[in-house]
């Protein structure tokens, strides 16, 4: 089901009292989406009055140093085989504390659930997936490890109290792999505005690409992997160029556990002669500055679970271009209302979709009222809707 977004001055009815346990389970605070949501939902929590417990298979990872001292960090100190190891810990951190809720994302093996077996407590389990999971398996695996699993996923999914998943294609996908019917899915999507992004927009950036008399930038942001497939935003960029004076700019790094496509998005730069028009920075402390300066922002990926950065971009208020890719991006967009949609793969329509928006980019204003729907504040509000629903129902309780 999708839950019904309140607006940033609603909030639900607080039934769960203040001081309750609520603990969120990760491998750890690498620097990803799945991690950074998890973060901004722990701090969400702790405003409303709720003691928080961010459990990490090992503690480590560069979101680690950035966390309130308001949250409590608990090492489980996983060693090989980390999904035993893991297991095990949590079953006694379960026994030890009893949080009312255990969120918990990046855990195929379910292993909240097995833990929650084991300890024999009444701890609710909620599951929260963050991408599309048949695309992500299909992509990093091949068929034999894909198929395993999905039959992982199929056994072990429905041990969770709760299933949240980031958006709707999402949630089709995990009900599809799972058998969990969708009614029994509920769509949440990320909460990735916070109210520092609308104060971070206006930090200087040193660079001269932004400088008033400068050509329109248009910005890619994401890790350097095959996912976001920014070879056809750079060919996609090669098209625009030909026809008027413009900039690519992609941030993000690259991701020492995947291929590095860095030396074939340098081939294509100098193969279109469009090499001193390109630039990658690496990455960014404060990518939002970036984003509200550029013309245009262009999602070029073959997948996603929500797309955060399609989120934020809207929230600064800039234009956006997005691969109408599963899962997340064109929920975000509403199918095409607030910013144009190309097929996966396609550089010539991701070039006239840019082309068009440089010259009618949509109000901001309106793109930053959408934003609205992906505060902290919302979001957080609908999950302790979830919470407190699995708290008042019996279902798998002690399970």
């Amino acid at each position: 089901m999708v839950l019904q977004l309140p607006t940033p001055t609603q909030s639900v009815t607080q039934t769960l009292p203040q001081g309750t346990k609520i603990s969120f389970l990760l491998p750890n605070l690498d620097g990803g989406g799945a991690e950074r949501v998890f973060v901004h939902l722990a701090e969400g929590f702790v405003e409303k009055g709720y003691v928080v417990d961010l459990v990490l298979a090992n503690a480590e990872g560069p979101y680690l140093a950035k966390l309130p001292k308001t949250i409590n960090v608990v090492d489980l100190q996983s060693r090989s085989p980390a999904c035993i190891y893991k297991t095990l810990a949590l079953k006694n951190y379960l026994q030890q504390e009893h949080p009312a809720a255990l969120l918990t994302s990046l855990d195929i093996l379910n292993s909240a659930a097995w833990a929650k077996r084991l300890a024999q407590v009444s701890t609710r389990v909620i599951m929260v997936v963050q991408t599309n999971l048949t695309q992500q398996f299909r992509d990093r695996h091949s068929p034999l490890v894909h198929w395993l699993r999905a039959q992982v996923v199929r056994q072990f999914y429905p041990w969770s109290q709760e299933m949240v998943a980031a958006s709707k294609g999402v949630a089709e996908d995990v009900a599809q792999m799972s058998g969990i019917a969708m009614d029994d899915i509920d769509v949440i999507y990320n909460p990735v505005v916070k109210p520092e992004l609308h104060q971070r927009v206006n930090e200087p950036i040193d660079h001269p690409w932004f400088a008033p008399d400068q050509p329109p930038v248009i910005l890619g942001v994401g890790r350097l992997v095959k996912q976001k497939d920014f070879a056809t935003l750079v060919k996609a960029f090669a098209q625009v160029r030909a026809q008027r004076p413009c900039r690519l700019m992609i941030l993000g790094k690259e991701d020492p556990r995947e291929p590095d496509i860095k030396p074939e998005l340098d081939r294509l730069a100098n193969e279109f002669g469009i090499a001193g028009d390109i630039s990658f920075p690496g990455f960014v402390e404060n990518p939002y500055a970036y984003m509200a300066r550029a013309h245009v922002f262009a999602l070029s990926s073959i997948y996603e679970g929500f797309g955060n950065v399609v989120a934020e971009a809207i929230a600064t208020g800039t234009a956006v271009v997005s691969t109408d890719c599963e899962s997340g991006p064109a929920e975000i967009l509403g199918h095409g209302r607030y910013g144009k949609l190309a097929p996966v793969g396609d550089a010539a329509a991701l070039a006239t979709a840019i082309a068009e928006t440089l010259d009618n980019p949509p109000d901001a204003e309106v793109l930053k009222a959408r934003a609205t729907a992906f505060t902290v504040e919302t979001i957080v509000n609908q999950y302790l809707t979830v919470i407190q629903r699995a708290m008042a129902s019996p279902r798998l309780a002690a399970a």
